[in-house]
């Protein structure tokens, strides 16, 4: 929370400092007195580069906004076909239950304990989490249905499985494709083409805090688009909560019957 806000303040500050310093370094430049026709010839521009540029930074915050949603409806669902394998192990034979039920509560301790917040990092998925995944895949797979309802827990087990692969593919996606360079390049050079576009009005005290209140809100909008940027860090780290919950429950179960 604290890093959050210390960021947000950055951004905030960083984005007015930015505005006022293009604002009076133009009024510098042109001197102080402007014809009429500068001032509208300047608020035309104003207009037309503040729309382009609003639109830009509300499809970019729409995207990443739904990207994060998204990362946390596959994070439950990686989590629910995880435990609709594990419960279905157990009801396919005391036997076969153990390798399975096995390499699934590891490979949730290594997706919380090692590749979330590997993630963060250097944006990859942990091979020792594969390397579990692959262990469950091929207990599933050594299986020999020996009745129908064996058969179609088997089924059923294997179906997830996959979709664990799937969702795991797709939390991947989620940070390797980043935010690139060019929109950022676009976003300050709108803040720094609307501020000079200022320069005609005069640097009294009213027309000075509006142009920072316009720097602040853009400093925030560029902010929440940064922090949902990458859903694995601060400032808006996604817990692993369902991931958090299933550990939970499995460990709340009662040992098995000698």
């Amino acid at each position: 929370m604290v890093l959050g806000i210390f960021i947000g303040s950055i951004f905030v500050g960083g984005t007015i400092a930015l505005t006022l310093a293009c604002y009076f370094l133009m009024r510098w430049m042109s001197g102080n007195e402007h014809e009429n026709h500068e001032r509208d010839l300047a608020s035309s521009v104003v207009f037309r580069v503040s729309a382009l540029h609003g639109l830009i930074l509300a499809l970019v915050f729409a995207q990443e906004m739904f990207s994060y949603q998204q990362l946390r409806l596959q994070t439950a669902t990686e989590a629910n076909a995880i435990a609709d394998i594990y419960f279905d192990a157990g009801r396919y034979g005391d036997s076969e239950k153990v390798n399975i039920q096995k390499e699934l509560s590891e490979y949730i301790r290594v997706v919380i304990d090692k590749e979330w917040p590997g993630l963060g990092k250097n944006n990859r998925l942990s091979p020792e989490a594969w390397t579990q995944w692959d262990e469950a895949y091929r207990a599933i797979l050594d299986l020999v249905p020996a009745n129908p309802r064996q058969q179609s827990l088997r089924g059923h087990m294997l179906d997830r499985i996959y979709l664990v692969s799937e969702s795991r593919t797709k939390r991947e996606s989620t940070v390797a494709d980043s935010l690139s360079g060019i929109f950022w390049f676009a976003a300050i050079s709108g803040v720094i083409f609307i501020a000079v576009a200022y320069y005609s009005y005069p640097p009294t005290r009213r027309n000075v805090i509006l142009i920072s209140l316009f720097g602040a809100y853009t400093g925030v909008i560029l902010f929440l688009i940064y922090a949902f940027s990458n859903p694995y860090t601060q400032p808006a780290e996604l817990s692993p909560g369902p991931f958090l919950r299933l550990q939970e429950q499995i460990a709340a179960l009662p040992p098995p019957a000698d």
